[in-house]
């Protein structure tokens, strides 16, 4: 994606075009959270429920003020349901603190209701609630996220500039001839498969099915996620892969009708070999692949995550088990009235970003952060989970995750893109 970031006095979001190394110095560090913060921020005061009221309007009684950390600890007397937009902190253990550019304040979550999402340490919140001038703390009441922000009214402020990547000046979105290519294309598909385990024979075979399959109507594109072997990663690993990559050789040449005309993308897993967890990963060693590059017309090795154009379409996909991470580092559990995929998808659209999680738990290249916002919105983001499969619908955006191709009786997900259409899909005993 393009590095951009909002200013404040002009109120645009401004393309940063210097070159980034790979490690990047203390500022990098600290520009993640302004970044992330000031992206959130601009979005929220413009949505309806906080921008001034208009005089006499009726649904006056409906609107919000935001207030920053500093004006909640310069306010006197008790003022109850201020609305702070911060993130949560533990700056000393035990004890969660509020933050944002101008401060940060003690607050007591102890009496607070947390609404739909997964509410981690350095995510972004709207906290409601009142300070407590006595004990110093603001006793937090509700714990909410703040609103995601549609594509169709991020451009409505922000024009047809393309910040999500690739050649074009212009978003895809707005190019009129590549929406009519994606309708004339209503047979184009994208065939996703997680864990694609090549050192099992048993997952060989079902992608030898696969391919029988789809020979005479090839797919658009063949999305393979790692992690590409069924154990960790040790001193075998290497030679181990390398001959799962020379078996898919061998299963794809009695195939070539999909060797030549389906693109298909490989994208790493944690376990995978390379530089180790930091995000974003780079694409697969050129030197365990080579059997696949050399039999296939259209392969891409990817970084993880990976952006990926369509027509008039932006995907991302992503290969992570972030439902099981975020859990474990969730202040308070989430509510059960929802399905934990729905309080993922809402978190991360919310964040506008893939990884809204501390340094420690989820490490980032500090100065390649950009690579894993997701803002504005995509038309379809593709989290790869071993968790089960699922498929989500908010904000103008198509959330799903394949689920583990060997855990769950063969399935994957096959994409329509003219339609924006997901299909369940499973390889029978």
């Amino acid at each position: 994606g393009i590095n951009a970031e909002y200013g404040g006095e002009r109120k645009k979001l401004l393309p940063d075009s210097t070159s980034k190394s790979l490690f990047g110095d203390a500022s990098d560090k600290t520009r993640i959270i302004k970044d992330r913060y000031w992206l959130v921020m601009q979005r929220t005061q413009r949505h309806d429920l906080f921008t001034p009221p208009v005089p006499g309007a009726s649904t006056q009684s409906n609107k919000f003020s935001l207030q920053t950390v500093e004006q909640v600890l310069g306010q006197q007397g008790e003022h109850n349901h201020t609305i702070v937009l911060a993130m949560i902190v533990q700056i000393e253990e035990g004890k969660y603190y509020l933050e944002d550019p101008s401060s940060h304040m003690l607050c007591d979550l102890s009496a607070a209701k947390f609404h739909v999402g997964m509410f981690t340490e350095n995510t972004f919140v709207l906290a409601e609630g009142s300070f407590d001038e006595v004990n110093s703390v603001f006793k937090v009441t509700g714990v909410g996220l703040p609103p995601p922000e549609p594509p169709r009214i991020t451009r409505n402020y922000f024009g047809n500039t393309n910040f999500f990547g690739g050649p074009a000046s212009t978003c895809v979105s707005s190019i009129q001839l590549l929406r009519d290519i994606e309708k004339e294309k209503q047979n184009a598909m994208f065939v996703f498969v997680s864990d694609v385990w090549l050192d099992q024979p048993a997952v060989l075979n079902k992608l030898k099915t696969m391919f029988t399959g789809y020979s005479k109507v090839p797919p658009f594109a063949f999305v393979f996620f790692g992690n590409f072997t069924s154990d960790q990663c040790h001193r075998d690993t290497v030679s181990k892969m390398r001959a799962g990559f020379k078996a898919l050789s061998d299963i794809l040449s009695s195939y070539p009708t999909l060797c030549s005309d389906s693109h298909f993308l490989f994208i790493p897993g944690r376990q995978d070999p390379g530089p180790g967890p930091v995000l974003p990963r780079p694409a697969l060693p050129a030197s365990i692949v080579e059997p696949v590059t050399r039999k296939l017309t259209h392969v891409h090795m990817c970084s993880n995550p990976v952006r990926v154009q369509y027509c008039s379409q932006e995907m991302v996909l992503f290969r992570e088990n972030l439902i099981n991470k975020m859990c474990r580092h969730c202040i308070k559990f989430p509510q059960r009235n929802e399905e934990l995929h729905v309080h993922l998808a809402k978190t991360l659209l919310s964040q506008g970003h893939l990884a809204p999680l501390p340094l420690h738990a989820m490490p980032v290249y500090w100065s390649h952060d950009h690579a894993l916002r997701l803002y504005p919105i995509p038309d379809v983001v593709v989290v790869a989970d071993k968790y089960d499969a699922f498929s989500v619908s908010a904000s103008d955006c198509l959330m799903f995750n394949p689920g583990s191709f060997p855990k769950s009786n063969f399935s994957f997900k096959v994409y329509l893109p003219a339609q924006k259409k997901i299909e369940n899909c499973e390889i029978a005993a």
